[in-house]
């Protein structure tokens, strides 16, 4: 959830520095970080490396899945209410 968050904004804000891309007309910076919050949503290669890692010890399997669906549902409502307030 935050290493993707950082992630994405990171590399945005690098390449708009770099002046490779620029941000739309209307968008702010703050806006860029609500957007990387929804990318921490995606949980799917998370939960196909947990099953490849936990191949001895299935227990775990479990704890850890339900530890990718909240980190992504905490991320998804980090990103909302960044992008309803600032939409304001």
């Amino acid at each position: 959830m935050i290493g993707k968050s950082i992630g994405v904004s990171l590399i945005s804000f690098i390449v708009i520095k770099l002046k490779l891309a620029e941000l739309p007309k209307g968008v702010k910076a703050i806006q860029v970080v609500g957007i990387a919050f929804l990318a921490g949503i995606g949980f799917a290669m998370a939960i196909f490396i947990t099953n490849l890692a936990f191949v001895i010890n299935r227990e775990f399997i479990d704890f850890t899945k339900i530890g990718i669906l909240i980190g992504s549902f905490i991320s998804g409502i980090i990103g909302y209410l960044i992008l309803r307030i600032e939409s304001r």
